[in-house]
């Protein structure tokens, strides 16, 4: 690991009535200590772990849009509400990574595709699978980037990486992890939903639901037990949740 601990920094908050601080679970965040290499944050739209996640990739020196340092390009509204109220510790403070935001990627995508115009005598696409990543898929243009981009010694910041992945290529992700977490060597921060990248073993995963950050078990989570339970009573759980709408049918 190389981020050890994030930390708010409540003598320079003013107000907690608006953005960000207005979210329960930041307004209650003092200190979060990272114990793994591979960390998730998990809960529901609106808990703050974007915002939280967004804000450590700010004080990285990462585009917020998606990049590491060295990528410079601007997107409306690409910037972080909470990172100048946060310090991040390190034991060694490394530079090297990325920060993937999967709203955003398109606008990512596009920025290699302005380099290469500017550029025509450079392999820009070289590190990303060799072409476009727009001659791509979504999941393609993903798996090229943690295939080719992603090396040693880095902190990877990932903001729902499954929006573009199937099952499968969620699995060929959580491969990736694994090889390269093997050396002890790379970081990786995760928020997410999804049940099958947060089965990834012995990882650390921090709950921003109930108004705080809380560490829970992969079988606590909401994201297993509520698709365990679908794909073990899919038809009673679709009942149910049917069940006003055909009443009102009646």
């Amino acid at each position: 690991m190389f981020l050890k601990r994030v930390t708010l920094l409540k003598e320079k908050i003013s107000s907690y009535s608006t953005y960000p601080f207005s979210i329960p679970t930041i307004q209650q965040f003092k200190e979060l200590q990272f114990t793994k290499n591979v960390t998730f944050f998990v809960g529901e739209n609106g808990s703050g772990k974007s915002t939280l996640l967004e804000a450590i990739a700010d004080q990285c020196g990462f585009n917020l849009s998606g990049g590491n340092q060295n990528n410079v390009y601007d997107v409306h509204a690409s910037e972080s509400a909470l990172s100048s109220y946060i310090r991040l510790s390190w034991m060694p403070k490394i530079k090297s990574g990325f920060f993937l935001r999967a709203e955003s990627f398109y606008h990512f995508a596009s920025y290699l595709d302005q380099l290469q115009k500017e550029e025509p005598g450079f392999d820009v696409y070289g590190s990303y699978g060799g072409k476009s990543l727009h001659e791509q898929s979504h999941g393609e243009s993903f798996l090229s980037l943690f295939t080719n981009r992603f090396n040693e010694k880095a902190i990877y910041l990932l903001d729902e990486p499954e929006a573009a992945l199937s099952p499968a290529r969620q699995l060929a992700l959580l491969k990736i992890i694994h090889d390269l977490t093997k050396g002890n060597n790379v970081q990786f921060i995760i928020a997410t939903h999804s049940p099958i990248l947060l089965g990834y073993p012995n990882a650390q995963i921090l709950s921003f639901d109930d108004g705080e950050i809380s560490e829970v078990q992969y079988e606590d989570t909401d994201h297993y037990q509520i698709t365990k339970y679908f794909l073990e009573n899919r038809e009673r759980m679709l009942h149910h949740l049917f069940q006003d709408d055909e009443d009102l049918t009646d």
